[in-house]
């Protein structure tokens, strides 16, 4: 007879070699990071923008897991649907059938990209990415991507190629034969246009590392400058999709931009399952899936199942009736204002920029002799490391949880739950106003941890 599978009865024995049971068997680099900063925490639970640890404190989260709790945790409209969905036992994965729930959720989808005709769900925003240049090669018959420098679009092979980050690159060469342009330049853009054997041009409508934009017009531009050359315009809204920036997709705060192929992955299921989605034009999928014999010529074993489909209907819903694109916009404007105004206050802050609740601040050199040699020796060790002194405060010292954003990026993103509002607002700015004191008084722990983290930079070289 089968042992009962008792999973709560499991955390409670074995939940507490987590950072143990990581380190034998996983990727042993990560706890081992987490606890040179001090993010070896041990949270107990979660819902919404919050987490709560063992002695009952909350931590406010504003990285809602790389963007994929946009409606922050355990949202109980995507919990019920998963639960009914599991209760329904449909007859999910035959692979020879057609099921409701991928068609209704593709319908759902494209209401909100009008332009578009035809979905491919997969299972990440990597596939997502993978699907779009397969596609793109296939439909154009050529076989070149372009792809903007410093993009990230994901790390498996074909994604990989089109990744802009040097150090997600190296050591796996030999890659696909795609080339990169500087986001903005149209002229660069129309050059390797001109050599006809582009399929498409990949881009992030504002690119996660760093939290860049391209200037306005750009998207049109470059829109323009492909359909005269007749390759696709494949836009990656796997992190800026579906609310984020303020409206639904990123690409529509620039008039008259129709991507031809738009990536959708991450906040799609409310982070409860993986799930990914290519949306695109009627012709390119009929020239892919072109036969019978086609059919199954690019396809996915988990894609499309229920649980994924079933959370994508249900955060949609969300999304439509709780105004959650709305509270993004303006929730993200009161943030980004609010931080904004610091700027003129602390030498070290350079900018705050960013679209809805996607918000990059970053920081630069100071003027004043007492912390340029500071901030000079931070950077020798290596660029980044006055970001993570920030982030680590803010962690540590006020319970708010944040990344920096990019390799060598002096800029810490802020991509939190879509659902936060003034309150959470009202927190993370006396958090940071606190932790820019903090660094500007020229002493103190903070810059006690600066000199660890050069230490370990400089043991890691």
């Amino acid at each position: 007879m089968t042992k009962d599978f008792d999973l709560t009865r499991l955390l409670a024995e074995r939940g507490a070699e987590r950072y143990d049971l990581h380190t034998k068997h996983l990727n042993h680099q990560l706890p081992r990071m987490l606890h040179t900063i001090g993010f070896d925490r041990v949270y107990e639970r979660a819902e919404g923008a919050y987490f709560w640890d063992a002695d009952g404190n909350d931590y406010l989260d504003m990285l809602a897991g790389f963007g994929v709790m946009g409606l922050g945790r355990h949202h109980p409209v995507v919990r019920k649907a998963l639960h009914d969905v599991l209760d329904a036992s449909l007859a999910d994965l035959t692979r020879f059938d057609c099921q409701p729930l991928p068609g209704l959720l593709a319908e759902k989808l494209l209401a909100h990209s009008p332009h578009l005709d035809r979905v491919f769900f997969g299972n990440s925003g990597t596939e997502a990415v993978e699907t779009a240049l397969k596609f793109a090669r296939y439909a154009t018959g050529r076989p070149r991507i372009l792809y903007c420098s410093h993009a990230f679009h994901g790390l498996t092979t074909g994604s990989l190629s089109v990744n802009g980050e040097d150090g997600f690159r190296d050591g796996f060469a030999p890659l696909l034969p795609d080339t990169a342009v500087e986001m903005g330049d149209l002229d660069a853009l129309e050059r390797e246009l001109k050599r006809g054997d582009v399929a498409g041009f990949v881009i992030e409508p504002i690119q996660g590392k760093g939290v860049y934009a391209p200037p306005p017009g750009f998207l049109r531009g470059a829109q323009e400058l492909l359909r005269r050359h007749k390759s696709l315009l494949i836009v990656d809204e796997v992190q800026t999709g579906l609310g984020r920036t303020g409206d639904f997709y990123a690409y529509q705060h620039e008039d008259g931009v129709e991507p031809d192929l738009i990536c959708v992955a991450k906040a799609l299921s409310g982070g409860y399952v993986p799930v990914g989605a290519t949306v695109g034009r009627d012709w390119i999928f009929k020239k892919v899936y072109s036969s019978m014999d086609r059919v199954l010529v690019h396809s996915a074993s988990f894609g499309s199942n229920a649980q994924a489909m079933a959370a994508g209907l249900a955060v949609l819903s969300v999304i439509e009736d709780e105004q959650i694109v709305a509270n993004a916009r303006v929730t993200g404007d009161l943030l980004r204002t609010r931080l904004a105004a610091l700027v003129d206050r602390y030498e070290l802050l350079h900018e705050v920029r960013g679209r809805g609740l996607m918000i990059g601040i970053e920081f630069g050199r100071p003027t004043s002799i007492k912390l340029r040699g500071r901030w000079t020796m931070l950077q020798a060790a290596r660029k980044g490391l006055f970001a993570q002194m920030v982030v680590v405060p803010l962690l540590q010292k006020h319970r708010i949880l944040t990344q920096v954003s990019g390799d060598h990026l002096e800029v810490i993103k802020l991509i939190p739950p879509l659902t936060i509002g003034e309150r959470e607002v009202e927190r993370f700015v006396d958090a940071f106003t606190a932790v820019m004191d903090d660094a500007h008084d020229g002493g103190g722990l903070m810059w006690d941890f600066g000199r660890t983290l050069v230490k370990q930079a400089v043991a890691n070289r």
